[in-house]
């Protein structure tokens, strides 16, 4: 049996000092890695226009553009927010350090480098970014509205489901560019601190009020994981649900049925997976005695009227 060759992980180190290059070259490539070098962060800018790495070693202090503007620059590329960002310098003072971490870095190793220490460190970002590059790839096909925002409350990542819903609400290019508004932004800081009852809220966007938000916890240092949701309950009967013996999901889903909506509408439409919808419809089936969509549709339109 042939087995395919390992992926080599391709490293990008940015530092102007000869010597360090040098010595970072020899111990990632004898490591197993494919070594990409940029002298600046202008240069560093044009590699990553042609090839993704894998990780990113760079100097903080460099001629022209400094490394903490770089790491910024490199992280307003989506297709770069995952990728692990190792400082090199040797400002060790803790402005510093807080500086390169802010500006998207992941560590910060002060020079002169200990090559032991960095493969160590290199090794576990790497294999934390598989596993957070797993999670989010899994999020995309679960049917899950979820998406992640920075303190700041920029979005950092959506699902596909999620940024097509904010999509159909806003007119500025999806999720991708858009920045939570002041009222949610207070709400994030508030649930982030932990005060009484705000985890448990959800937040509504002033200009979309059916469009609700909720806390669902810290993804990273800078990055806290938000539910979606489309509200749909007010034009629903309160009684609607209770006369059936279903719950008031249920009760959500039946109505969208009744309404000619498919299995993947009502799922956009509630914020759930098509599978979540699919068991909801199995338990209405079984709690109205029937067999089939058209059905329960028919009995749905009849509770309705007899609350009209």
């Amino acid at each position: 049996m042939i087995t395919e060759p390992k992926k080599r992980d391709v490293a990008l180190v940015v530092d102007d000092s000869p010597e360090t290059l040098r010595l970072l070259t020899d111990a990632l490539d004898g490591a197993g890695m494919t070594v990409m070098v940029a002298l600046d962060g202008a240069a560093a800018m044009r590699i990553v226009d042609q090839i993704t790495p894998d990780i990113i070693l760079l100097d903080a202090v460099m001629p022209g553009m400094n490394g903490f503007e770089t790491c910024s620059r490199l992280k307003r590329d989506a297709g770069l927010s995952n990728v692990p960002v190792i400082f090199m310098t040797g400002l060790a003072e803790t402005e510093h350090i807080v500086r390169g971490l802010e500006a998207g870095g992941v560590d910060y190793v002060t020079k002169p480098i200990v090559i032991e220490e960095m493969l160590a460190r290199i090794r576990v970002h790497l294999a934390n970014a598989r596993l957070t590059q797993s999670a989010r790839a899994a999020l995309d096909v679960s049917g899950r509205f979820l998406l992640a925002v920075n303190r700041a409350g920029k979005i950092m990542w959506s699902t596909p489901q999620a940024q097509k819903l904010l999509a159909d609400h806003f007119a500025a290019g999806g999720s991708e560019e858009m920045v939570l508004p002041e009222p949610l932004r207070e709400w994030l800081e508030q649930a982030q601190q932990g005060k009484a009852g705000t985890k448990a809220q959800a937040a509504s966007f002033p200009e979309h009020p059916e469009l609700k938000l909720y806390y669902m916890g810290n993804a990273g240092p800078n990055e806290f994981l938000l539910r979606l949701a489309k509200d749909t309950s007010a034009g629903l009967p309160a009684e609607f649900s209770s006369e059936l013996g279903l719950t008031t999901r249920e009760g959500e889903v039946l109505s969208w049925l009744s309404k000619g909506k498919t299995n993947r509408d009502i799922a956009q439409i509630l914020g759930l997976s098509p599978r979540t919808v699919d068991k909801h419809l199995e338990q209405i089936y079984a709690k109205l005695g029937v067999e089939n969509r058209t059905a329960a549709a028919a009995i749905a339109t009849n509770a309705a009227r007899k609350n009209t």
